[in-house]
């Protein structure tokens, strides 16, 4: 059955992070380049102070005044001078109105890891298996792995951070890790078997 995992609700549509998540590249590399992270942060820096520094940098750059939270995006098109002007026109609705405004740019930015891909025809017998089963992006909390026999699948980034805490409460803990569909590692983390 699938995983009713986590405290916090999943948003359909949006990113979603778990409570542990740190960033995967180095602040250096993460940051903006007008605006280094402090210098006091880490390396690689946990969800909560990169959350932090981006409140920092609208602050500084003043960009909350700019931008409309809560607003959905009706229509997007472009002006009928858009050959000679380059404008568009933006159709929004906030709080149930409609407005429409014209601006020079526009950047769609959707994010590209909100629609997990969880093959399930891939795994045989999954309709009659009786365990809990979830994609990382439903994962918010370890606690669901407390005392339960626990395979996860993938190593990306978020499949590696979450064996590592599968690994410290988990029952039993094989670890496998697939590539190019072969099996290529098995080891047995945290000494269990």
């Amino acid at each position: 059955m699938p995983c009713e995992s986590g405290k916090e609700h999943v948003e359909e549509g949006r990113a979603s992070l778990y409570k542990s998540v740190v960033s995967n590249s180095c602040k250096e590399m993460s940051c903006y380049s007008d605006f280094p992270f402090p210098e006091d942060y880490p390396n690689y820096v946990p969800n909560s102070q990169f959350l932090e520094y981006l409140k920092m940098y609208a602050n500084w750059f003043k960009l909350l005044e700019c931008i409309q939270f809560k607003t959905k995006i009706c229509k997007v098109t472009k002006r009928p001078d858009f050959t000679v002007t380059s404008q568009w026109e933006v159709v929004t609705q906030h709080e149930g109105k409609q407005e429409s405004a014209i601006f020079d740019a526009v950047m769609v930015c959707t994010g590209f890891l909100t629609n997990p891909y969880l093959p399930l025809d891939s795994f045989p017998g999954i309709n009659t298996f009786k365990g809990q089963y979830f994609h990382s992006r439903q994962y918010k909390h370890p606690d669901v792995f407390k005392d339960k026999r626990v395979l996860v699948i993938g190593m990306g980034n978020s499949g590696t951070d979450i064996a590592v805490e599968a690994s410290h409460l988990a029952k039993k803990f094989p670890f496998f890790m697939l590539l190019n569909e072969k099996l290529y590692l098995k080891m047995h983390a945290s000494g269990k078997q």
